[in-house]
């Protein structure tokens, strides 16, 4: 992935399994965002191709993507803050999972429940704490139907209590056979899911494998560690 002379992604070849939670982790500037945006198609790759069960979707929309099951949330939560948190998931049930009237009704209603919300519902989604619209994109996100969920950053902002609620809701999501690419600096909080972990440097993949090797990995002690080893 190429902005005009600068080099974003380099030479990078990545893949996810179905029942994978991966975890990728890197100094700022490596080109972690960037990659979710390829794969999510905000960005479509200056070279190569970007494959989703056996189909090449380059070429598709961020919305095409979505409907095919790959969703995302965002660092800074998005909600559509003039609606309820009821309405904000039909949205994603809606548009995302492409269901009509009841059957997105009640895809909304069931992923609330699924994750904890359902209390919440008619509250209106301005009036949510940032943790309050983080589980809300998550639920969104969900209410699409995806077969891979790509996380940005989620735990950003959250003391360590927060974000344990929310290791929690990605665990319910794992739950439902959900693949998950997680970018986070909170190394500690994406331990506790990830069954593989990715260092990426330079726009390159550094490291892979058993997150617990990958952070002993020497390579990443440099890069990312600061010379200390976990």
């Amino acid at each position: 992935m190429r902005f005009g002379a600068l080099k974003v992604l380099d030479q990078l070849d990545f893949s996810v399994g179905s029942d994978e939670a991966v975890g990728i982790v890197g100094p700022n500037g490596a080109g972690k965002t960037t990659l979710l945006n390829v794969l999510a198609g905000a960005f479509a790759p200056s070279q190569g191709a970007v494959w989703f069960q056996g189909v090449d979707v380059s070429a598709r929309s961020a919305a095409d993507r979505c409907r095919a099951g790959i969703a995302r949330t965002h660092q800074v939560p998005r909600p559509f803050l003039g609606m309820t948190v009821f309405e904000n998931v039909l949205t994603g049930a809606t548009h995302g999972a492409g269901l009509h009237a009841r059957d997105a009704g009640d895809r909304a209603m069931e992923c609330l429940r699924l994750c904890g919300m359902e209390a919440l519902a008619n509250r209106r989604a301005e009036t949510l704490g940032l943790l309050g619209r983080k589980r809300l994109e998550l639920v969104r996100a969900l209410a699409t139907g995806p077969e891979v969920l790509l996380l940005d950053e989620i735990g950003g902002g959250l003391t360590d209590a927060e974000a344990s609620e929310l290791v929690d809701l990605v665990r319910t999501l794992r739950s439902q056979r959900i693949a998950i690419v997680w970018i986070e600096h909170m190394v500690h909080v994406l331990l506790q899911v990830a069954t593989r972990l990715v260092c990426m440097d330079g726009g390159r993949i550094i490291a892979s494998g058993d997150p617990q090797a990958v952070l002993n990995d020497a390579t990443v002690v440099e890069a990312y560690l600061g010379g200390v080893a976990a």
